[in-house]
């Protein structure tokens, strides 16, 4: 399914060329060293959950609360899950190309999984005015407004 998704993102007969975030992932490597623990759980979060959307297995959702319930520092696991899970609902209904994550276990980051580890980092620093613009870099105008919310509701957990 990913391939597919890859291979019509780079047919020019499918309109402008874009890269394919898999290929974006695998010529740009980026570290989770540089975040904070916050930031590493919500990152394993997105992990978890792209990984329940794209095979479609119930395992990944416990693998997630799971995660979120031995993570140090969460009060509320379950709340923390649940909003991990709306910003990717919400950025999964506005793209042509699926979001694309890394495994759990892994160091390096996705162009898209840098991109919500750069949203998140704004948004707790609450710096009034750069999470918006950012966010509408990222997702264009259809769903700014959702996905500063949701942002904005992930980053106060």
């Amino acid at each position: 399914m990913m391939q597919a998704i890859c291979d019509s993102a780079l047919n020019p007969e499918a309109g402008p060329s874009r890269l394919c975030p898999l290929q974006a992932a695998l010529s740009t490597p980026r570290s989770v060293e540089g975040y904070d623990d916050f930031c590493r759980v919500a990152l394993s979060l997105f992990r978890f959950i792209g990984a329940a959307y794209a095979t479609g297995a119930s395992d990944c959702w416990e693998a997630a609360y799971r995660f979120a319930d031995e993570a140090p520092g969460i009060a509320d696991s379950p709340l923390l899950v649940a909003r991990a899970a709306a910003l990717v609902r919400i950025l999964r209904s506005g793209r042509p190309c699926e979001l694309c994550f890394m495994p759990p276990s892994c160091k390096r980051l996705s162009k898209d999984e840098a991109e919500l580890m750069r949203l998140l980092a704004i948004a707790r620093r609450k710096q009034p005015g750069e999470l918006e613009s950012v966010v509408s870099q990222f997702v264009g105008n259809e769903s700014e407004l959702a996905t500063t919310r949701a942002v904005n509701a992930l980053a106060v957990c």
